[in-house]
């Protein structure tokens, strides 16, 4: 039997074992594998930028997220509540496959990206969001990416301004309107605290 990719389902398998009891098959996942639960335990407990950030608690992906969907949220107040979703799930792969930093990322190659982007359909799959977003959609996700990692960036992990717009280019020339949340969303959390933040958040923005 194939399913979603092509895959033989019937095929070797790369099991992960989540608290709530799922098993995830990480090379064929299924949307209804898949739990917000797992996921805001995960991603709280993944460290942005290897770990090497101020502070006396990790900044995590999952705090990174309501960063991202601040900042979106700031940009785009017509944008309906689905898309918002979609940017706080924007990393939630992150939840099994951790936080690669874009170089290691490019040395792993192709493959990688590809077993990504399939978690990352199965996942919207799983809270009613389309598998594949709009180009503009998931290019103004893109923009807020890139504007809270210039934050981070000179925040938390050390780097010069002219330096992070090198890598990440000028909040202000993306219009940042990060809103006032920067401040208080740029500041590492514990992990109990972003983890629920998190799930209060996703709780919000799917309601129907």
């Amino acid at each position: 039997m194939t399913g979603r990719g092509g895959m033989n389902r019937g095929g070797p398998r790369a099991w992960q074992r989540m608290l709530s009891g799922r098993r995830l098959d990480l090379l064929d996942p299924q949307p209804g594998d898949i739990a917000i639960e797992d996921i805001a335990h995960g991603l709280a407990r993944v460290a942005r930028w290897n770990g090497q950030t101020l502070g006396d608690h990790a900044y995590s992906v999952a705090q990174h997220a309501l960063l991202v969907e601040s900042i979106t949220r700031a940009r785009m107040p017509a944008w309906p509540r689905q898309w918002l979703l979609a940017t706080l799930l924007h990393d939630a792969p992150e939840y099994v496959i951790g936080d690669l930093i874009s170089p290691f990322k490019q040395a792993i190659g192709f493959d990688y990206k590809a077993f990504e982007i399939r978690l990352l359909e199965a996942i919207h799959q799983r809270f009613g969001l389309p598998a594949t977003l709009p180009a503009e959609i998931a290019a103004e996700i893109k923009a807020a990416d890139r504007i809270a990692a210039y934050y981070e960036a000179t925040r938390l992990a050390g780097f010069q301004p002219d330096e992070a717009e090198r890598y990440f280019g000028s909040p202000e020339a993306e219009n940042a309107g990060a809103g006032s949340e920067l401040g208080r969303l740029v500041e590492p959390w514990p992990v109990a605290v972003v983890q629920a933040a998190f799930l209060e958040r996703f709780e919000k923005l799917a309601k129907s």
